[in-house]
Order: structure tokens, then C-alpha cells, then sequence
């Protein structure tokens, strides 16, 4: 009989990747619709005053909102065109198109 060889032990990867153009877009969302504020204002016990903030933010600044969620589409279209890949690494963190 041949002997019984161990399972193979999965270990977890050490590094994760985040998609450049989503996060870019997700960070001038936030701050074109006034998160930051809106989420101090909401831990301080304001949520009406979290809820106005986000209106006020998501109101005056709807063209630039706009005009960065097609940025980002477009982004996208485009980057599955090339096949770069990593695009930059910063310890366990990847960037990637």
C-alpha cells in the first residue's frame, strides 16, 4: 500500500487588489456629495443634519457628479482593452485597471 499523503494545506494570499478606476471614482463621489461631513454630523447624533449635508452635496454638485461616473465608465471601457494589468504595488496592496 502506498502511503497516505496530508491534505494540502491554503494559505491566504497575502496581498489584495483594488481596481484603480473604481476607487478613484468612489473617492471623488464621496467627496462631491459631502460624505465626510455628513458621516461626522451622523456620529455626532445629527442625522438630520447628515441627511441635509448629503442632499446639499449631492444637489449643487450634480454635473461634476455626473461627468465622474462617466469618466469612470469610460475608464472601464477602456482599460479592458489593454492588458497591463498592475498598474502599482504598495506593500500587500495591489492597483489594477
Amino acid at each position: 500500500m502506498a502511503p497516505r499523503r496530508k491534505a494540502p494545506r491554503r494559505r491566504a494570499k497575502k496581498s489584495f487588489s483594488i481596481n484603480a478606476i473604481e476607487a478613484g471614482a468612489a473617492l471623488s463621489l464621496a467627496q462631491s456629495a459631502n460624505v465626510a461631513s455628513a458621516v461626522d454630523s451622523a456620529l455626532k447624533g445629527n442625522l438630520k443634519g447628515s441627511l441635509n449635508a448629503l442632499e446639499t452635496g449631492i444637489t449643487s454638485n450634480k454635473t461634476k457628479i455626473l461627468a465622474t461616473m462617466a469618466s469612470a465608465a469610460i475608464g472601464k471601457m477602456l482599460a479592458k482593452s489593454f492588458s497591463v494589468g498592475q498598474v502599482a504595488k504598495l506593500g500587500p496592496v495591489r492597483v489594477r485597471l
